[in-house]
């Protein structure tokens, strides 16, 4: 209302019912100016809060090698920086300066295929990527170990967890020292790396054993192993780390933890058909989590308060990795054959748009500047 009467000001100043035409005047323009400075500022509160509130979109792209950069406030991809082979999994540092990127060197060996014909590992290749986000630019790879993944970073963010799929080990690399510090030994092709809330406990997915295997961060050492689904993919906890969730590929359902006895609860079917659960998100209140199920095409939301999946909805071609948006309002989603993201509005749980990124998005992250 404000605006509006003052704008009509500046358009009527100089009719204003005044004798003297010279003061006529001047109050005219002086609402005008005082108009053109209300419009001015308002239009700068709403850039401030547009900018206040934006953030942008990390994707890790398999098959092209590279970062695709997407603005929120458009949805549209702004940059796309090389890495090197085989970008994955996907992680940023608590001040929210660098993002570190899991880079492998082995050949893509989709299910079927026989690995055996398939050409020699490039081991010069493996590390993890340290990508920083002012630069905007890949400064440094770090060595890790053979075929990494996934990873997560120390609570202290002095070290990562990572997942070496074809040595069947977790390495713990110093990231001052930029080296390895010790690795070691788990179940065979591990996969899925999540550090727990309190950052005590690290989990670690193995898909041939169908078992995660809990590294206590103190010790350095694996205290326990624990049967879940078969293959299974990721793990996600709930942020008073009470409990955990492992998706498993091809059992077709969600296993509950319990993250302080690191053993297995229930199990929280998806059914449809192709549903591979694959990756998977818990909002920030810890009320939902979001599980993509590849060539299922869907998202699954379960009620965390039940362990119950309560709704689906489709996002796109063999959906993997999952991000939320920082206000809980948006998913995005990694659909590695159609080279694109889904943006899910989450309150109507519709796909509001799809971006064309790099080839075989996998993972990916939201950030705020």
């Amino acid at each position: 209302m404000i605006l509006r009467v003052f704008v009509s000001s500046w358009w009527i100043g100089p009719g204003l019912y005044h004798e003297d035409a010279k003061t006529q005047r001047k109050l005219g323009w002086s609402l005008g100016a005082v108009g053109l400075l209300l419009l001015t500022a308002c239009a700068g509160s709403r850039t401030g809060r547009q900018e206040a509130s934006a953030y942008r979109i990390y994707v890790t792209n398999e098959n092209s090698g590279d970062l695709s950069v997407i603005d929120s406030s458009t949805h549209e991809v702004i940059d796309t920086e090389p890495l090197g082979k085989r970008p994955r999994g996907i992680r940023a540092s608590a001040d929210r300066r660098t993002i570190y990127v899991a880079l492998s060197g082995s050949p893509s060996a989709p299910p079927g295929v026989d690995e055996s014909k398939l050409p020699p590992p490039d081991r010069s290749a493996d590390g993890i990527g340290v990508f920083d986000v002012r630069r905007n630019k890949l400064v440094r790879v770090l060595p890790s170990g053979t075929d990494p993944e996934q990873f997560d970073l120390s609570k202290d963010g002095s070290l990562l967890y990572v997942s070496n799929e074809d040595a069947a080990t977790t390495s713990i690399v110093d990231l001052a020292a930029g080296a390895v510090r010790q690795t070691l030994p788990v179940g065979e092709e591990p996969e899925g790396v999540t550090l727990s809330p309190d950052g005590k406990f690290v989990y670690v997915t193995s898909e041939n054993d169908g078992a995660v295997f809990v590294i206590d961060t103190v010790s350095s050492k694996v205290i326990k192993n624990f049967k879940v689904g078969r293959r299974p993919r990721s793990v996600a906890f709930l942020p008073d780390g009470s409990r955990a969730y492992v998706t498993a590929e091809n059992d077709g359902f969600v296993t509950v933890v319990d993250a302080i006895r690191h053993e297995p609860l229930r199990n929280v079917p998806l059914s449809g058909p192709g549903v591979k659960p694959m990756g998977i998100v818990v909002s920030a209140d810890g009320s939902r989590a979001y599980v993509s199920t590849g060539r299922g095409k869907k998202v699954f939301v379960i009620d965390t308060s039940t362990d119950r999946a309560i709704a689906s909805f489709e996002a796109g071609e063999r959906p993997w990795g999952l991000a939320v948006s920082p206000d809980g309002k948006t998913l995005y989603t990694a659909n590695g054959p159609s080279n694109d993201v889904s943006v899910v509005d989450l309150p109507t749980q519709r796909v509001i748009k799809k971006i064309k990124v790099g080839r075989g998005p996998w993972g990916l992250i939201t950030l705020k500047p």
